[in-house]
């Protein structure tokens, strides 16, 4: 497994505790989009984060949803894609992100999907950045399919601060 890889399961693992147990402190929002940091450590790490808009189907219990875009300054890793879906994946199933025109396979592993090459991390980057809207979909490990709705509303301005703040 790569650093880029590991990275992200480290960060889906919570919500503003990146790696190493440290809690990342609010830089501020952008529209839809928050901004964290964890300056704490040798492994600095900033990152924009999001909540789905809308979620189906809307019966299903789930635990907190959030999609993070990351940088990891030491690593030389920026803009890393990862998702927490707040359920088991179904192993071997791909999750997907939408964009406008554009589709996006995720790898899964436990509650969270990623995109596994930085080239591809940098074309939903950019279709995140021109688009409005997001979905996100994914089967769970009892075979039901949820889509989340996410606003892009903010994400270049959170992207900028991410980056600023891990400078």
């Amino acid at each position: 497994m790569n650093k880029r890889v590991w990275a992200g399961l480290l960060l889906a693992a919570g919500l503003a505790a990146p790696a190493f147990g440290q809690t990342a402190a609010f830089k501020g929002k952008n529209g839809d989009w928050s901004v964290y940091a964890n300056d704490a450590g040798a492994k600095k790490t900033c990152f924009a984060v999001a909540q789905p808009r809308s979620k189906k189907p809307k019966n299903v219990k789930r635990d907190p949803i959030y999609f993070y875009v990351s940088i990891w300054p030491k690593d030389k890793v920026a803009n890393e894609i990862s998702v927490k879906m707040g359920y088991p994946l179904k192993p071997g199933v791909d999750a997907t992100i939408k964009i406008a025109d554009k589709t996006f396979k995720l790898f899964t592993k436990g509650q969270g999907a990623y995109v596994e090459k930085a080239a591809v991390e940098k074309e939903v980057v950019a279709a995140m950045k021109a688009g409005a809207v997001m979905v996100v979909q994914g089967r769970s490990t009892r075979g039901t399919l949820t889509t989340d709705e996410y606003s892009l509303t903010g994400i270049s301005k959170a992207l900028e601060a991410a980056s600023a703040a891990c400078k």
